[in-house]
């Protein structure tokens, strides 16, 4: 068991290294792109594409207070977007009621395909 311990911490710590870098890469990619004025671009054998969403942050007190019922908010428990999200297409909460709760938040995401 000590083996896979030790083995699993190996593999933690390459993760987080992994992950650091891809970051810095992913930073590097979008600051040539913005330089460049690109948001899609084939670069050697590889296409890299840049695409923009919208996501909701929800504000937990504004939200709880948009609520009526306190089940519901036991169901989020904190304002997770995606089961809000899911609650107001299910219209256990209507959309209307949920103005005002959040704040929308520009998100750039990184796509890198094999050309």
């Amino acid at each position: 068991m000590e083996k896979k311990v030790q083995q699993y911490y190996k593999l933690k710590s390459k993760q987080k290294d992994i992950e650091k870098e891809l970051a810095e890469l992913r930073q590097e990619i979008l600051a040539y792109c913005a330089d460049q004025g690109e948001t899609e671009k084939v670069i050697g054998s590889y296409r890299v594409k840049l695409v923009t969403q919208n996501r909701k942050e929800y504000d937990d007190e504004k939200l709880y207070n948009t609520l009526a019922d306190p089940q519901v908010w036991r169901l989020l428990s904190k304002a997770d977007p995606s089961k809000v999200a899911s609650l107001a297409k299910l219209n256990v909460i209507a959309e209307e009621k949920l103005a005002g709760t959040y704040t929308v938040k520009e998100v750039t995401l990184l796509q890198v395909d094999k050309h």
